[in-house]
């Protein structure tokens, strides 16, 4: 909501502004792990209330940002804070509730995310209508500030008692090939890199990552428990944060962008409307608990994958001009499928890992959710730049600057034939990621039908 609001003030080119969402999911994905590790040696509490007290003032601090560099770096530094916050209070969750009481506490720390997620874009948009960009930041430091109040005489603090040092070959090879890895995939949106250079990145990424998975095999206590990564059952749990940040995460950044930029809404405008992308997920987390009860969590969550795809397709065919409940319409479904698997997938992330190593296994699931959002974010403004680049050329614009889709991708149009080949390319864009949820629903119905039926199979 803010993103168009920041470039007006601070400037910065397209890749310098994607990094204001990305060093936040970025700083947040590499390090949750190594934060689950350290929540088991230190005190689940202890890292809760650190992680939040270092959230709360770096959200003032980037609040008082003057450039675009230096709010990438608060932003990074935001994500490690939340990384600490993430892992020790879920971590917490999983050590005073069981069963299907603690599917319901996580039931409702999804509709919690979901109730963040249906009044921000609201807020933000009259924040910065009327504020300006720089409060949103002050209200994370009012937020966390409140729930540092609470925790600190009311949260029991616990730990494994069993646990090991921080594995820090494991953390840094993991980081680095992290970082290499986005970084390759941001230079694919248009800009001046040749493609030597990106492809170098790449490389080096998958060796990096080929280092770390060979410290970890090596490791007698791993930040990542490559044996859980043989279960089947424990593949189709991680990628089901990936499938939801293609068929949510994804429009959150790139739907209020098409709002502002090229149907020309208010900022208020836009994040009311987004209220039916993220409204059902004050509902639907926790009454897919409540369903868990009489269906497999696992049958649940790929039901609303699928769902998100076909809404995903449907929102697709909905024209620039159309009414705002033609647009409405669509979302709705949209948040009700990605609601579904949103509040279970944390429970069934743990309950495949013994109890005292529930920060560990909460680490590796909410990794794999910020590094899945991360990437996919950034995968998604680079296919959408791509296409952008394409319906440039089919329209005759073959001499354009090489940063001009990046440009437009960003929202930066200058007249109604920009908008035009930006609501082109991104109906485009939403049959992409309606495809990848799609194919990404299939996989886990496939891995959970799998490991069921080897579970039914006697020795």
């Amino acid at each position: 909501m803010a993103l168009i609001a920041i470039q007006a003030e601070l400037g910065g080119t397209p890749v310098a502004l994607a990094w204001v969402v990305n060093a936040f999911a970025l700083g947040f994905g590499c390090l949750v792990m190594a934060a689950g590790s350290l929540a088991d040696q230190w005190g689940r509490k202890k890292v809760f209330c650190a992680g939040l007290a270092a959230f709360v003032f770096l959200s003032a601090s980037a609040s008082m940002a003057d450039g675009v560099v230096l709010l990438d770096v608060l932003r990074g530094a935001q994500g490690i804070a939340a990384a600490l916050t993430m892992a020790g209070g879920s971590a917490s969750l999983a050590q005073e509730f069981h069963g299907h009481e603690r599917t319901k506490a996580y039931s409702l720390l999804g509709t919690a995310f979901g109730l963040g997620l249906a009044s921000g874009p609201v807020l933000a948009g009259l924040m910065v209508d009327t504020l300006g960009w720089r409060s949103i930041f002050w209200l994370g430091s009012v937020f966390g500030t409140l729930a540092l109040l609470i925790a600190l005489p009311t949260m029991r603090d616990t730990r494994d008692p069993d646990a090991a040092l921080l594995d820090l070959r494991g953390l840094i090879t993991f980081t680095v090939s992290l970082l290499l890895f986005t970084t390759a995939i941001m230079r694919l949106t248009g800009s001046e890199v040749s493609e030597l250079e990106t492809c170098s990145t790449l490389i080096l990424a998958m060796a990096v990552f080929v280092l770390f998975i060979g410290l970890e095999r090596n490791h007698q206590r791993p930040m990542l428990d490559l044996s859980l990564f043989g279960d089947w059952r424990f593949v189709g749990v991680q990628l089901l944060p990936i499938a939801t940040a293609v068929c949510f995460i994804v429009l959150l950044i790139v739907l209020p962008i098409r709002l502002i930029a090229a149907q020309n809404m208010p900022a208020i405008e836009a994040g009311t409307l987004m209220i039916a992308l993220c409204g059902p997920m004050m509902i639907i987390p926790y009454g897919a608990s409540v369903l868990s009860r009489h269906a497999p969590a696992t049958l649940i969550c790929c039901v609303g994958l699928l769902i998100a795809a076909a809404a995903l397709a449907w929102l697709a065919t909905v024209p620039t001009e159309a009414s705002w409940y033609r647009f409405a319409a669509p979302m709705v479904v949209i948040g009700i499928g990605a609601g579904l698997p949103w509040g279970l997938m944390d429970d069934l992330s743990i309950s495949v890992v013994p109890l005292e190593r529930s920060g560990m296994a909460t680490g590796i699931f909410t990794t794999m959710r910020a590094c899945g959002e991360a990437i996919c974010v950034a995968g998604a403004l680079a296919i959408f730049s791509t296409i952008i680049g394409l319906e440039l050329s089919a329209d005759g614009f073959s001499k354009t600057s090489s940063t001009l889709p990046a440009q437009m991708a960003m929202g930066k149009l200058n007249d109604a034939q920009d908008a035009e080949i930006f609501s082109r390319a991104f109906s485009t864009l939403l049959y992409v990621l309606s495809a990848t949820t799609f194919v990404l629903g299939v996989i886990c119905v496939a891995a959970f039908a799998y490991t069921d039926k080897a579970n039914r199979e006697p020795e």
